[in-house]
């Protein structure tokens, strides 16, 4: 009995029509990285378990996808760790796919270093995995494209990085969406005020679910974690300020003006705005947003996220600054900042808002039809020629029925067929037909090649 294939939830197989749709997001944000001056690296899919563990905190180490040794992976079992499957991954297992591709960027530079100029910018589209449950918006294999810059502390990043969200999600025609920004050393400014510093990491796991599980979930939460009703009463107060984004910076310069590290968070996000009024927003909006938290441990700054309007979805992008995340490493005192797209969360919005409609659904621009051997050669001169002219074309292999032809390209998305029978051949002049419109030319080659161009 022949076996019912099957993939891993979570994951996906892609055909050629949803391949062109994701090429098309990945070449306008490699475009964009481009234009502000981000080279290409790449890192491996796999990575020692220890670069990894330990950087994402509670939550995210927990969904880290851990790859058993090769060989007899339980000989290195501890007999007290066989009842504890949490302990006895680490004894089975020395790599794992990486989560995201911030902590392997952290490596990379630390062992490439002398090869480097300083600061460094990189940008970077591979996949990552997490051990999350598959939904909606949510997969276990995804693409990320990243864009990070080390070796600076200058706010000047985080202002450009801002203008690469707008720009690249505006090449892309989303209608609307929400550049969110924040700091976490106003998160940490919360913990001060509101009388929990130790329990920082607490307080943002908790605010970082307040779109999940609403108010009373994060207060719930809150206490579970040892943060007290009067405590979480008066962080909601403060996050709940609304106004505009100035009005933000200064409702929170008088409410932290007990913590020195919140003060610093205020100021830093003063001196971004004070440089993003240079660069104007071509479509988005940006919100000061007193809620933004962001679970990840090694942020140490601004944070980013954004989200797109008119379609129910999660972030589709993220990011923010980390002050020492090569430190762990062994390179200290190097601040980078970084930002990332969720190219499957974006293909997901572009096409629930109708925006690949009007995108080329095969790589093909013109299919020659086959005659049979008579007007073969002439055929095969012009499938040259267009191809020489950077004009992608193909040939039907077989001389069967115009009918079946013409249906392989119309399933394909083939625009254009060109029909160059005996007497097309002897006059030069080939008949090129709009499959959508079902219009058909009688052109020179040479007006062809001008047609399919434009």
């Amino acid at each position: 009995m022949a076996q019912r294939p099957s993939i891993p939830k979570g994951t996906r197989d892609f055909i050629p029509e949803v391949m062109i749709r994701r090429e098309y997001i990945f070449d306008t944000i490699r475009s964009v990285f481009k234009k502000y001056g981000y080279a290409p690296i790449e890192t491996p899919s796999l990575e020692n378990l220890s670069v990894l563990t330990g950087k994402y905190g509670e939550e995210g180490d927990r969904l880290i996808f851990k790859i058993l040794n090769n060989g007899d992976f339980l000989k290195k079992a501890k007999p007290e760790h066989l009842n504890d499957s949490q302990k006895l991954s680490f004894d089975i297992c020395d790599r794992a796919l990486r989560y995201d591709l911030t902590v392997p960027f952290a490596r990379f530079v630390v062992m490439n270093q002398s090869k480097l100029t300083f600061p460094f910018k990189r940008y970077q589209i591979q996949p990552v995995w997490r051990a999350d449950r598959p939904q909606r918006g949510r997969y276990r294999e995804f693409y990320q494209c990243d864009a990070d810059v080390v070796g600076s502390d200058s706010l000047l990043f985080e202002a450009e990085f801002v203008s690469i969200y707008d720009e690249v999600l505006t090449k892309l025609g989303l209608p609307g969406f929400r550049i969110l920004i924040n700091n976490r050393k106003i998160l940490s400014g919360y913990a001060e005020v509101v009388g929990y510093p130790e329990k920082l990491t607490s307080i943002c796991i908790a605010i970082d679910k307040l779109d999940k599980i609403g108010k009373e979930g994060v207060l719930k939460e809150l206490l579970e974690r040892g943060i007290d009703e009067k405590a979480s009463e008066k962080l909601f107060d403060i996050i709940s300020f609304d106004g505009s984004n100035e009005e933000k910076i200064d409702f929170l310069a008088k409410e932290l003006t007990n913590s020195e590290i919140g003060m610093k968070g205020v100021e830093e996000m003063r001196e971004i705005f004070d440089i993003l009024n240079n660069f104007p927003m071509k479509n988005g909006s940006l919100d000061f947003n007193l809620e933004l938290a962001r679970g990840l441990d090694y942020y140490t700054g601004t944070i980013f996220e954004v989200k797109a309007e008119g379609v129910k979805m999660g972030s589709i992008c993220g990011g923010g600054r980390y002050a020492n995340l090569t430190g762990v490493f062994g390179l200290d005192g190097l601040s980078g900042v970084g930002i990332s797209f969720g190219a499957d969360r974006i293909y997901d919005v572009m096409d629930a808002l109708g925006l690949f409609d009007k995108l080329e659904a095969s790589p093909v621009q013109v299919m020659l039809v086959n005659f049979g051997k008579d007007s073969e050669k002439a055929a095969l001169k012009a499938l040259w020629r267009l191809r020489s002219e950077g004009i992608s074309a193909e040939y039907y292999p077989d001389n069967a029925k115009m009918r079946k032809q013409f249906s392989y390209a119309d399933k394909k998305g083939v625009p254009y067929t060109l029909i160059i029978g005996t007497e097309e051949a002897e006059s030069g002049k080939f008949k090129l037909k709009n499959m959508k419109s079902g219009e058909q030319k009688e052109l020179e080659l040479d007006e062809i090649l001008s047609h399919l161009r434009q």
